[in-house]
Parts: structure tokens; C-alpha cells; sequence
């Protein structure tokens, strides 16, 4: 009974594992198709600053929508958004 188990075990983890490889691989796939969007992001809730700001952490935006903060967005849709794919000229 034992052996059994084992196999079943072992199956059940092969599965799991198989799973887990393919999700990664769709979150890499996924970070392949993004876009810095500025101008969009709320206070506090940006990925990155620009060179132009006095910050260059996620999470560090004092005011939503700076237009030198961005956020990563699905390629092509920066513009729907209402976002430019570009830093404020200053």
C-alpha cells in the first residue's frame, strides 16, 4: 500500500510542478508585452519615476497622474488609458 501512495504522491507533484512552470512562464510572457505609461498612475501607486522626479522608487508618487511617474500597462493601450508612453518634457 505504501508503493502505492508513493506513486500517487509523486504524480500529484509532477502536476503540480508541470503547473507551476507553465504559469511562470505566462507571467514572463505577460511582462514581455508592457509599456511605461506616465501621466496615469495614482499617489502612492506608480511602478517607477523618471529621471525628472526627485524619487525613483514604486510607491513613492506624492500626487496622482504626475506626468513623470509611470506605470506598466499592457503594450498599446497607454493612450486609451489617457497616458503618454513618454516623461513630461520639462
Amino acid at each position: 500500500m505504501n508503493d502505492s501512495h508513493s506513486i500517487i504522491k509523486g504524480a500529484v507533484v509532477g502536476l503540480f510542478l508541470t503547473g507551476l512552470v507553465t504559469a511562470s512562464g505566462s507571467v514572463l510572457a505577460a511582462n514581455t508585452a508592457k509599456e511605461k505609461c506616465f501621466g496615469i498612475a495614482k499617489a502612492g501607486q506608480n511602478d517607477c519615476g523618471s529621471k525628472k522626479n526627485k524619487h525613483s522608487c514604486a510607491g513613492q508618487s506624492k500626487v496622482d497622474n504626475d506626468p513623470n511617474d509611470f506605470k506598466a500597462v499592457p503594450k498599446g493601450s497607454c493612450h486609451k488609458m489617457g497616458g503618454k508612453t513618454k516623461a513630461a518634457a520639462t
